[in-house]
């Protein structure tokens, strides 16, 4: 009766096991590791080993609970602090910026395909969202650390943007099935998007602080809460689709809330919700690869990749300029965030509703957003890290490599257990003393343990056992980092010393000669940082000001755009 189980399970764990060991070699070589993924299931397709599946309801519904687990995850790891700051440009670009990508790449098809205009607008709005997983799986493979507002930009946009495709696609869809006309369909559209949006952002909103609220009143299991924040997630997501909202924005608004607000096990909540996402990733690219079939692939090959390469070049810059032409972006950040603009297994996944809506030429519709989705991941996805390089984006690391654990102790949110791994050359090894409210326990020593104080001076490869506030756990980072081979970039990028950010702004000129504004009376009796903030309005890491021979340059600042640190650079 069920002697089709064995096999599907044989199958499935055969496909999931490949498909992790894969990343070994990804990681190697520096490929999209969901490329990989993708390949894995077309080589076990219909046209590779013979593994068919065309159940295209399930899939969709597969690929629609993996996405609300990457949505909420998406949320959950967005600091509000980033979200304020980035959330003006990057909703415009979810929200416009997706419009706009789907009119262009739709005028694009309606010449390229020979299309009506409404399936002209479809197959754009089907590739018209970003893939916020395959973004920053390349920027953390490639050790990309970009400038704030960039990165913030860039996490925002591309979690917020797929609900707003998976609307446009499932309207088009309708409207194309019932044969509707414009004018009504418009105003309808108007509706049911405010409706949508509204809604799940509402149930979003009381979702996360009813979850919030939830996980602080009750005490389970430690191992029993990251599965209880996991499945109401998902009963978020679906209650809010089944009262006609958008689960998709729900999930990620309750994960916005959840994530910046104090729940117990946190830690442990992330790592169970990082394995759930990889998971979530890697079974939206099998099954996706699974329904595809290569051998037609070459009827649509040449346009496809022409409408893909209509998109990288000219659609999504072109969108992206637009967007964010009111918020002060520097031509080298908008050219970059236009070129960050990966397909992923949303496009293909939204591929599939022309077949649910049983609308004509739906295969050829996933067979081109299969090759775009892969144009996308092999031309974009080998080329951020020379192209961030190339605009000057990359911001370098301010302490040499830092190893450490953190740790969450049961019964208590007032302290932590750190691990520090010690580094060669780190200023702990040259006799550095720890600070007093940092509580070391053992050192862990070519594999045996011993009490701190009998231990000696630290030594290389040393583990260090610490206890501490979880708030303190940073300030302790510059006595374990190790020397970095990147300190002269670092240096150039961050000046070559710091300066008090309290120092009076007309010292500058006393002591090294700056020349200021005669004519802005704040000069006499602004601070260093309070300048900085004047005049950048809201600085950033990176941030510089020349006054004249002496550059000022911005090292870090607070969560009210305060100027906490400052460099100093001269010609």
């Amino acid at each position: 009766m069920l002697d089709w189980l064995p096999p599907l399970v044989l199958i499935g764990a055969a496909l999931v096991v490949v498909s992790v060991l894969t990343s070994l070699l990804a990681f190697r070589i520096g490929a999209p590791l969901l490329l990989f993924f993708l390949a894995i299931g077309l080589v076990a397709g219909e046209d590779g080993l013979g593994v068919i599946y065309n159940d295209w309801s399930g899939a969709y519904l597969i690929g629609s609970i993996a996405l609300a687990i990457i949505l909420f995850d998406a949320g959950f790891g967005t600091k509000t602090r980033y979200f304020k700051k980035a959330a003006a440009p990057a909703i415009t670009l979810a929200t416009l910026g997706v419009v706009l990508t789907t009119a262009l790449v739709g005028a694009a098809a309606y010449w390229l395909f020979d299309l009506s205009w409404p399936y002209a607008f479809l197959l754009g709005a089907i590739i018209s969202s970003t893939d916020a997983a395959a973004v920053f799986y390349l920027l953390r493979v490639g050790g990309i650390t970009l400038r704030e507002r960039v990165r913030a930009t860039l996490g925002v946009e591309s979690g917020s943007n797929d609900p707003i495709a998976i609307f446009l696609v499932t309207a088009l869809v309708e409207l194309i099935s019932l044969q509707a006309g414009f004018a009504g369909f418009t105003q309808e559209l108007l509706l049911g998007f405010a409706l949508q949006m509204g809604l799940g952002i509402a149930l979003g909103v009381a979702g996360g602080f009813l979850l919030v609220r939830l996980l602080n009143a009750i005490e389970l299991e430690a191992a029993l809460y990251p599965i209880l924040v996991i499945a109401a997630a998902l009963l978020l997501f679906a209650v809010t689709s089944q009262f006609g909202g958008s689960g998709f924005i729900a999930v990620y608004v309750a994960g916005l809330i959840a994530g910046n607000r104090p729940v117990p096990h946190v830690t442990a909540l992330r790592r169970l919700q990082d394995g759930m996402t990889w998971l979530a990733q890697i079974l939206m690219f099998l099954v996706l690869g699974l329904l595809a079939t290569p051998s037609e692939f070459p009827a649509v090959l040449l346009p496809a990749i022409g409408l893909a390469l209509f998109l990288m070049f000219f659609a999504r810059p072109l969108a992206v300029g637009v967007c964010l032409l009111p918020f002060g972006f520097s031509a080298k950040e908008v050219t970059f965030i236009g070129w960050v603009g990966l397909r992923g297994a949303v496009s293909i996944l939204l591929a599939i509703l022309p077949f649910l809506g049983g609308l004509d030429s739906a295969q050829a519709f996933f067979n081109v957003a299969f090759i775009m989705v892969l144009t996308s991941l092999l031309v974009q996805g080998w080329t951020i890290k020379p192209v961030a390089q190339r605009l000057g984006l990359i911001v370098p690391e301010r302490l040499g490599p830092v190893e450490k654990i953190e740790l969450e102790l049961p019964g208590t949110a007032h302290h932590e257990l750190v691990v520090y791994h010690v580094m060669p050359g780190s200023p702990i090894v040259g006799g550095a003393r720890l600070p007093r409210w940092a509580r070391p326990a053992l050192v862990l020593r070519d594999g045996r343990s011993m009490h701190f104080r009998k231990a000696g001076h630290l030594q290389p490869d040393d583990y260090l056992y610490i206890f501490m506030a979880p708030q303190y756990a940073s300030a302790l980072d510059h006595l374990f980092a190790g020397d970095s081979v990147q300190e002269a970039e670092r240096r150039a990028f961050f000046g070559d010393f710091a300066i008090a950010p309290d120092a009076p702004i007309r010292a500058l000129v006393d002591v090294y000669g700056a020349t200021l504004d005669q004519h802005d009376n704040r000069t006499d009796t602004s601070t260093v940082g309070g300048y900085l903030k004047d005049r950048l309005q809201r600085p950033e890491p990176g941030d510089r000001l020349r006054l004249g021979s002496v550059e000022l340059i911005v090292r870090a600042v607070d969560s009210r755009d305060q100027v906490t640190e400052v460099g100093l650079s001269f010609d």
